[in-house]
């Protein structure tokens, strides 16, 4: 009988897991869609909110859940708005996310205060950003401008017009990438801060 009761309560705790990883996933589809771009970058960087449930599921669920939350995220998007990239953008996209919202999941798990969930998400930020550089340098910007039929010329110019100091790959990652990603983990996680407390409750709720 106890056996049995131990069976019903792992599973009731798996299908919560999936429906508030469910729940959290939709969220972060209604934020991506309002986006606003920055001054300091070309328009095709644009900001959105998308990753605070994402860092939400990774302190409450956990990191792999967290991360499986994004994938949802990265997916439904794909598939309700398509790829310009083969899916090399999502995949980067679903990379950086991750870089951001699963290190500081990690290291909230390990102590859940709220100086350890600063210490995560400042960890989540710093990785995100140089995830960040790495993968726009290497794989994104270069992907963009095949797709779209532009040298990578044509994409540092659209820097330049907005930061003069943008006059080649390594200013363009410099001045925009790493300000962007460093801005956007930022907000993130400043966001995640004040309101993870207040809602925590609800993923205890039976």
């Amino acid at each position: 009988m106890e056996a049995k009761t131990t069976v019903q309560t792992i599973r009731k705790s798996r299908v919560k897991v999936i429906v508030q990883t469910g729940m959290l996933a939709a969220i972060s589809i209604i934020l991506m869609l309002f986006e606003f771009p920055l001054p300091f970058a070309p328009s095709f960087y644009e900001i959105d909110l998308s990753e605070v449930p994402v860092m939400v599921g990774c302190f409450a669920l956990g990191p792999v859940a967290g991360a499986a939350i994004e994938l949802v995220k990265i997916l439904l998007n794909f598939v309700v708005t398509g790829t310009d990239t083969a899916g090399v953008g999502e995949l980067a996209n679903f990379i950086i996310g991750c870089a951001l919202c699963v290190p500081a999941g990690i290291i909230y798990k390990r102590n859940r205060t709220r100086k350890s969930a600063l210490i995560g998400m400042i960890a989540g930020v710093l990785v995100m950003t140089a995830a960040g550089c790495i993968i726009n340098a290497f794989v994104l910007l270069p992907v963009y401008s095949t797709a779209f039929g532009m040298p990578i010329d044509a994409l540092v110019g659209m820097g330049t017009a907005v930061n003069p100091a943008i006059n080649s790959l390594t200013t363009f990652v410099i001045f925009a990438v790493a300000p962007f990603n460093l801005l956007k983990g930022a907000i993130v996680s400043a966001v995640v801060f004040l309101i993870y407390k207040k809602i925590s409750p609800i993923f205890r709720m039976h």
